[in-house]
């Protein structure tokens, strides 16, 4: 048998190696490209922007100002009315829907009649696009010709209950959030009977044979073992809360006054309407920060539960 010469056989493999590996990143490409394209420099693109001065209607590129942006936030009366609204909105609406889902969600585990039409019922909100969705409610709770007011007034005769619901700055933002629980909740039902029925049965049994009352169940066993649930129907709660956008814009287009103003539609306001693109993406990363910072204290709560 013939010596091979010396460097002769690694080469040979790293060969072997890329003729096996360079096909497979080849068809990895467009995947790459889509996600580089679309995702990765629009993120680092737009935090470039966040310390810059450009509006694109006038200026020819980005200026760099440093942390002026974020500075101009701190005396923005504007903002401090659209992060207090959104603050707000997200401290109901959070509370609202993790409760009220979870007890659904018990009540449908249950084996109750209809639980398969009251699923369906709960969740079919969630398909409807939300432009229609704000559309027909800005008719419900219309002040004079309202299907809402119509009801409490004409079919219930509690007419002192009658509300400009959309019109009075005191109900506007809870007429949004009850929107929004309408909109929402069906798909953290969804998630939250899914956790239920990952539980295993034999350890009800188990705690019934020892003389365990619904309430210890509850407390000892279905708590416990709903961690990731609260985990992940927490993080989509807050983003979704965050990140409310369609119900202000289309109901109440922020107002009345400032009332309903929140982040998301000022940051499109500076960006489409003022054309200021370093300031909205500036209050863009404010709100990403914001994501991050409540998804973690989430995380950290559920967990140590």
């Amino acid at each position: 048998m013939n010596a091979m010469p010396a460097g002769s056989r690694p080469n040979s493999g790293v060969r072997q190696w890329l003729k096996r590996q360079i096909p497979g990143y080849f068809f990895l490409m467009p995947g790459f490209l889509f996600i580089f394209v679309f995702m990765i420099y629009p993120l680092f693109y737009s935090l470039h922007l966040s310390f810059c001065s450009y509006n694109f209607a006038f200026d020819t590129k980005p200026v760099f100002n440093g942390f002026q942006n974020y500075a101009k936030m701190l005396t923005d009366n504007y903002f401090t009315a659209a992060f207090a609204n959104t603050m707000f909105f997200s401290a109901l609406f959070f509370s609202a829907v993790m409760i009220l889902s979870l007890l659904v969600a018990i009540i449908l585990d249950k084996r109750v009649p209809w639980s398969g039409f009251f699923r369906t019922s709960i969740f079919l909100p969630v398909v409807i696009p939300l432009s229609l969705t704000g559309i027909v409610f800005q008719w419900i709770l219309h002040q004079n010709y309202g299907l809402l007011n119509f009801f409490l007034s004409d079919l219930l005769g509690l007419g002192f209950l009658t509300k400009n619901w959309l019109g009075d700055e005191h109900w506007a933002m809870l007429s949004l959030v009850g929107v929004s629980l309408w909109k929402y909740m069906g798909m953290l039902v969804v998630l939250f009977l899914a956790g239920l029925q990952s539980i295993p049965r034999e350890l009800y049994e188990a705690a019934t044979v020892d003389g365990a009352s619904e309430f210890q169940k509850a407390w000892r066993i279905t708590l416990p073992n709903l961690r990731e649930s609260f985990v992940i129907c927490g993080i989509w709660a807050i983003i979704q809360s965050i990140k409310v956008f369609e119900q202000p814009f289309i109901m109440t287009q922020g107002g009345p006054g400032t009332s309903t103003l929140v982040l998301y539609q000022y940051t499109w306001e500076n960006a489409f309407k003022f054309y200021e693109m370093g300031y909205a993406s500036a209050i863009a990363y404010v709100m990403g920060a914001i994501i991050l910072i409540l998804s973690l204290l989430n995380m950290k709560l559920s967990r140590a539960e």
